[in-house]
């Protein structure tokens, strides 16, 4: 009997162990992603293109406090917000000694995390200077990081919101969004040589009207090999083999103070 007493015992602590690990897992799961990152914003008149203007000089000026930003972490150079979602992140690039990868699992300050922070690869510039600059994100099942780009499969929303803005600390790029689409996993920066300039502008055609079922595009949008495209990527839940693409392009670089 006391054997068996002992062995319900045993049975009973390793459920429970099992049980409050879960509950920890889920809840720690359930909050990453949703820092609050208000420190970093500087008080301006905002309007609603998510441009901000002083109304002193009428200068623009970056609503970001990014020295403040940079000496949590030097990896962190730029700031994305899309207007109508709650993407509001600063965006991380890997410095010395770290992958390409290390962003996907830690957080802008270099601390490990489920949802990771919204990065590029090496590959790209920090000025956003290429062809096509692309930004990683976790579709976290708690809204947050790059889960708001699935409000761009709403054709209603697609319409309505239009813009991606990117903060530089004496920068503000916007960018006009013109498609929203399901895309292969292919890894587009090692899938096209956009140094050259015929692959740029058959890359830049497939854009315009991607072969997707699940696809909004905007009329009217045209692009040349001048163009500097964004393109923000997430994962599609349901499907591994298949990322969510929203994409922009560049219609307005600003000098701010």
């Amino acid at each position: 009997m006391k054997k068996k007493k002992f062995l319900w015992i045993v049975i009973f602590i390793i459920s429970m162990t099992c049980i409050i690990t879960c509950t920890v897992f889920i809840a720690l799961y359930m909050n990453s992603g949703k820092q609050d990152y208000s420190e970093y914003k500087i008080e301006t008149t905002a309007s609603e293109s998510g441009i901000d203007l002083d109304e002193t000089n009428n200068s623009l000026s970056i609503p970001i406090n990014f020295k403040k930003l940079q000496k949590k972490n030097s990896d962190i150079y730029a700031w994305i917000k899309v207007p109508g979602t709650v993407i509001d992140y600063a965006v991380c690039q890997a410095g010395k000694g770290r992958d390409d990868f290390f962003y996907l699992s830690h957080n802008i300050y270099g601390n490990y995390e489920f949802a990771g922070s919204i990065y590029s690869e090496k590959q790209n510039a920090l000025d956003f200077s290429d062809p096509v600059t692309v930004l990683y994100g976790h579709n976290m099942n708690n809204g947050s990081m790059f889960a708001g780009l699935d409000k761009f499969k709403s054709e209603k929303f697609f319409k309505k919101h239009d813009k991606i803005i990117i903060y530089l600390p004496d920068r503000i790029l916007t960018y006009r969004i013109y498609a929203a689409y399901e895309y292969d996993n292919r890894h587009i920066l090692n899938s096209f040589d956009f140094s050259d300039m015929e692959v740029v502008d058959s890359y830049f055609k497939s854009t315009l009207s991607p072969k997707s079922m699940v696809c909004n595009t905007r009329e009217g949008i045209s692009l040349s090999t001048k163009d500097h495209i964004i393109t923000l990527s997430t994962c599609v839940n349901s499907n591994s083999s298949l990322r969510y693409l929203v994409q922009g392009v560049l219609i307005k670089d600003e000098r701010a103070e």
